[in-house]
């Protein structure tokens, strides 16, 4: 199967399609001065888009990793993932502290989701 690359760039590209399995780049938020719940809600509007873009939904999640600034403010991430993700269908997932690139990003998410079947 071909390769499908969008919302490239020289750099990157947001969205990689393959073998009918959707790869989304990193994503942080839009309004860094927001808390560390209002990060992860942005971030996770914008999975929401891309997804939609690709073809899928957050229903189809294969996979999640998540980067924080901080475990400090980890149950403030866990609470908007919490009501973000699909009830019964959570991905894989992993959860570390790291240092963004920077320093007013509280989160960063990549995710791997399947493109619906039919």
């Amino acid at each position: 199967m071909s390769l499908t690359l969008h919302d490239s760039n020289a750099r990157m590209s947001q969205i990689a399609i393959h073998n009918g399995t959707v790869y989304l780049a990193g994503q942080v938020p839009s309004d860094a001065s927001a808390g560390m719940k209002e990060q992860t809600e942005q971030v996770l509007a914008r999975i929401d888009s891309l997804l939609e873009q690709a073809g899928t939904s957050r229903d189809q999640l294969i996979s999640a990793q998540i980067w924080v600034n901080s475990m400090a403010e980890f149950a403030e991430m866990n609470a908007a993932w919490d009501a973000w993700v699909t009830p019964g269908r959570p991905p894989v997932r992993a959860a570390v502290e790291a240092q963004l690139a920077k320093p007013e990003w509280k989160v960063e998410i990549m995710v791997v989701a399947a493109l619906p079947e039919g």
